[in-house]
């Protein structure tokens, strides 16, 4: 058995100190690796930035170590029985995927610190914890003695994150005679009962997709944050939650994305958890793991994470098209859709899938990925008359690629779409998963079929509507920050261009009212600094609009038919 013992001795450095004991060793040499990255997030991190005095010993003598990559190290045990590996860890990133250590509390990722023996990630692994005794742990691992973990491999045990503190409070709830426990670490007042009855309700929705679940408890572990916060990561049978401020809690805007996150993070455990896709069975945690399929990973999970809220009744359908409709106006944000398709922006999540980039590049693997799964959703009901829908694909994926970890291509999920709703799916992959096709068109016909519609609305904003530029000001500044293709601003502006005057009036975040006093049928006269150079450019008004905002609403006139079809859908009345 791999034993990893964590201490500390001055928490406010936020250092862990990490001993690794190697037992039964045979090897003149031993490599020990550090992952890369961590599943959830589908970019390198190099944690071993955070790690410093990496040493090696074996009966209390030093033995040569050395790093080999930027992660990798090589040990020269001499042939000794057991070796143990010594390093500090820097525990100061407090989000979904990170870690930290201060005087209330250890939050730990093992993904981010513990290394694997090489030849040796199949052992049991143990993690002892030199913590306050009075302090209690929240993990996904069962705890064998105080203090100590144990783990099946490697893999389990760095896909168990823990919380250990003496302010720790937990309440559970079951279904289908399953534990899940909800742990909360930090400062706020938990309506428990309301917590509990709505994460009932969404859990046993989820659990009627699917049948079953796919291990024997699960732990929600949340971090409530003093400032605005929201990430959440998944885990084999946990997830980690930061959310923020805490006294926000159980406000309505705060508590839905409390229940919206944490509906989201249950769905992975079946859906990327399980349901992997084949290019990540097993994660290769030294390198990119590259895949196409992260609009059934993410993306279909994102659906599904206020569909389930809506469909068991804990969003009213007037909630739940309050969110669709940001995720409209999110994907309509910008001209991305235009340029790379969602499985290519898959794929592309390991070279900038996180970062804003460049204009217009790539869409959102989550964005996206929801609406098209919305997509699917609908017209499969729709080509079946309401005997198959997208819970009937995600069933056969767990039937097929899920219980048995066999993993999934992007022609085994296109395959089953395809067996399921006919041949005439194949459209849906051609025209928006593997190409750059408008949905709005489908989306609308396919929305019908529930008695809904897609609605079309002029931006209120005169700069974006009319000229084609979006901007972000603030009491120094009005700066661009995105500007619509082929558009007047297009060929007038830059981004990061600073508007400081409109017809000769000075733009003091009040750009929209000085629009709304200009004939603008004339054109308008912008004043800026561009690198620092003050210029005055002419735009002038097109026939054309731009950034037009979508929105789902129930249309007026539907059907009897199309009503039922709603209730069908969301289970809940027209």
């Amino acid at each position: 058995m791999i034993k990893h013992q964590i201490t500390y001795s001055n928490p406010l450095s936020h250092f862990v100190d990490i001993t690794i004991i190697i037992p039964e060793n045979s090897q003149q040499e031993l490599y020990l690796q550090l992952p890369a990255w961590r599943p959830g997030r589908y970019e390198l991190q190099h944690f071993a930035q955070k790690l410093r005095g990496v040493t090696a010993t074996a009966n209390g003598l030093a033995i040569p170590v050395r790093k080999v990559t930027k992660d990798r190290w090589l040990v020269q045990t001499g042939g000794e029985g057991t070796v143990e590996m010594r390093y500090s860890f820097y525990a100061r990133q407090m989000d979904g995927g990170g870690s930290w250590l201060d005087e209330e509390q250890l939050y730990l990722n093992g993904i981010n610190c513990l290394m694997a023996v090489e030849g040796r990630e199949q052992e049991p692994q143990q993690l002892q914890l030199a913590i306050p005794a009075n302090w209690q742990i929240a993990c996904g691992l069962p705890e064998t003695d105080r203090h100590t973990l144990q783990a099946e491999n490697y893999d389990q045990l760095v896909d168990s994150p823990l919380i250990a503190s003496a302010t720790l409070r937990k309440e559970t709830y079951t279904v289908a005679n399953i534990p899940f426990h909800i742990w909360i670490q930090g400062n706020c007042q938990p309506d428990w009962e309301r917590i509990k009855r709505d994460f009932q309700a969404f859990t046993r929705e989820q659990l009627e997709v699917f049948g079953e679940f796919p291990v024997a408890d699960y732990h929600y572990l949340n971090e409530i944050l003093p400032y605005r916060f929201y990430h959440g990561v998944e885990h084999f049978n946990s997830t980690v939650i930061t959310l923020g401020p805490g006294e926000l809690l159980m406000t309505p805007a705060l508590y839905k994305e409390f229940l919206g996150v944490s509906s989201h993070e249950l769905f992975h455990t079946w859906n990327v958890k399980q349901i992997r896709p084949k290019e990540m069975l097993p994660y290769d945690f030294t390198r990119e793991n590259y895949f196409r399929t992260g609009y059934v990973a993410e993306g279909i999970t994102t659906y599904y994470g206020d569909y389930m809220l809506a469909r068991s009744g804990v969003f009213t359908a007037a909630q739940y098209f309050e969110e669709l409709n940001t995720t409209l106006q999110r994907y309509f944000a910008d001209h991305s859709y235009n340029n790379l398709s969602v499985a290519d922006s898959s794929f592309d999540l390991w070279l900038d899938g996180y970062k804003p980039g460049i204009p217009d590049r790539k869409v959102s693997i989550y964005i996206k990925g929801a609406l098209t799964a919305l997509l699917l959703d609908l017209q499969l009901r729709r080509t079946t008359n309401n005997e198959a829908s997208l819970d009937t694909v995600m069933r056969q994926l767990w039937e097929n690629f899920g219980k048995q970890p066999t993993g999934y291509t992007e022609q085994d999920y296109e395959q089953l779409v395809l067996r399921i709703g006919g041949e005439a799916f194949k459209a849906y992959f051609d025209n928006h998963i593997n190409g750059t096709a408008p949905i709005e068109a489908v989306l609308d016909e396919a929305l019908r079929y529930v008695g809904c519609t897609l609605q079309a609305e002029e931006n209120d904003l005169l700069s974006e509507r009319l000229f084609g530029f979006k901007i972000i000001a603030d009491a120094q500044t009005a700066k661009v920050t995105a500007i619509a293709p082929n558009s007047p601003a297009s060929v007038a502006l830059s981004t990061e261009d600073e508007l400081i005057a409109v017809n000769g009036r000075k733009i003091e975040q009040n750009l929209q009212p000085l629009l709304l006093d200009i004939d603008l049928s004339q054109g308008i006269e912008l004043a800026l600094f561009r690198n620092k150079q003050l210029r005055h450019v002419q735009l002038q008004p097109s026939p054309q609009t731009y950034y037009t905002r979508y929105s789902i609403a129930k249309r007026t006139n539907a059907s009897d038919n199309e009503k039922q079809n709603f209730k069908l859908w969301l289970k809940q009345e027209f």
